[in-house]
């Protein structure tokens, strides 16, 4: 196959590509190890972005590369709902080992997260047999009608695709009123008689980063099983170790009765689950759950080379050093930087809010400044908020030493140019 160039390859995408299909970077990317990238013209760039979070133990690690050849050369696909397989049930079993709660817990393996989260809320709704799942502002959960639904910002995940999925209810996450705030909802919103679920992200991803008060999760949590309210976490994003915790919610010591899982669970195949008490999961009638392609044996075995790589050589404790690094790297640079309003986030998963003018106003421009800038000088970084001012960091936990500080010189570079 011809080697094209990116300008070559930008056309042929304007050519083939629908146009709702949007992209951060015009750089096409060729090859990726560990934390690095290479396009098609051999450019190096460092990743911040992770694939949105998909690769915390790297590209291509070898191990997670073999796993995935030597499964390809045995079976890449026959449908778990035709023929098991072992590696899914091995998955299965250290999913419910790995997932807050010494409770009996079942799984069922999708392909997505948003496939994930829907089938959550299918779930909650048969258990329960209610009808009204509860939402926050500032989430996100997916693209699908009821994910889309149930995520908050309007463009460019909602505008012109309704009308939307019935029985979702919004209300303010992290509210200085606290978890106490449902009461009031209650009242005004929606009867908790007819409430299936509570789906919330620990920490939310695309809604800025936003992390809630100490207590709020115990607190809200309480409250809907006080009213036979299940409590869903979305961890696609802020679980794995992410945040400095296998999952985000185990820094409010919350065990959520049910639980989705993605994004790094493969090392970027895809796949995703859904986690949850046995009595629970075992609910739904047989084939009122599944899909093709759900449960993949080649993304089982990456994910569990994953799983493998994640303990025997301590990512957990990579994350936490990473988030230290960054947070002593931000608190500095918000001293000096008067467009950084706010730190946000937990352990690795953080992001700088950037604002300006007088009254603190969101800075969408200059974060999309920033971003460019970054692109321009080798390094690979997003942004993201209900505003768009939040630049986020998802990064890789092998980065190496080096290659983190060449990268944050070229943060620190952009916001230095964009402040001036």
């Amino acid at each position: 196959m011809k080697v094209l160039s990116n300008a070559q390859l930008g056309d042929l995408r304007s050519q083939y590509f629908s146009s709702g299909l949007g992209c951060v970077s015009t750089k096409f990317i060729e090859s990726g190890q560990g934390s690095i990238l290479r396009d098609v013209e051999g450019r190096e760039y460092i990743d911040f972005a992770g694939g949105i979070g998909a690769m915390s133990v790297g590209h291509s690690h070898p191990k997670i590369v073999a796993a995935i050849k030597s499964q390809a050369e045995k079976m890449t696909h026959c449908c778990i709902m035709i023929n098991q397989y072992p590696p899914a049930i091995a998955l299965a079993e250290k999913l419910c080992q790995i997932t807050p709660g010494e409770f009996p817990k079942k799984v069922v393996l999708f392909s997505s997260g948003a496939e994930a989260v829907e089938n959550a809320v299918k779930i909650a709704r048969y258990y329960t047999k209610r009808p009204a799942i509860i939402v926050f502002e500032n989430a996100y959960h997916g693209r699908t009608l009821l994910t889309m639904t149930m995520t908050s910002k309007m463009k460019p995940y909602k505008f012109g695709f309704g009308p939307f999925a019935p029985e979702i209810y919004r209300m303010p996450f992290g509210d200085v009123a606290g978890p106490e705030k449902l009461y009031d909802f209650f009242v005004k919103y929606v009867n908790p008689e007819a409430v299936a679920a509570v789906v919330a992200e620990p920490v939310q991803g695309e809604g800025g980063f936003i992390a809630p008060p100490p207590d709020y999760f115990q607190g809200l949590v309480k409250i809907c099983h006080d009213n036979g309210i299940l409590f869903v976490a979305d961890e696609i994003q802020s679980g794995l170790g992410r945040t400095g915790k296998m999952f985000a919610i185990e820094h409010w010591g919350v065990e959520p009765d049910i639980m989705t899982v993605g994004k790094s669970l493969a090392a970027g195949m895809p796949l995703s689950a859904v986690v949850g008490k046995a009595e629970i999961m075992d609910c739904v009638h047989p084939w009122g759950l599944g899909g093709t392609y759900g449960g993949n044996p080649v993304a089982c075995a990456a994910a569990l080379a994953f799983m493998e790589v994640f303990e025997s050589e301590n990512m957990l404790g990579k994350s936490i050093a990473l988030g230290k690094k960054l947070h002593d790297r931000f608190e500095k640079w918000q001293k000096k930087f008067d467009l950084i309003g706010e730190i946000r986030g937990l352990g690795a998963m953080l992001g700088l809010a950037l604002v300006k003018g007088p009254k603190g106003e969101p800075a969408a421009e200059e974060a999309g400044q920033l971003v460019n800038y970054c692109h321009e000088n080798g390094l690979i970084i997003l942004s993201c908020g209900t505003y768009g001012n939040v630049i986020r960091t998802l990064i890789p936990f092998v980065i190496t030493d080096d290659q983190l500080e060449k990268g944050l010189a070229i943060m620190e570079d952009g916001l230095r140019n964009i402040s001036k």
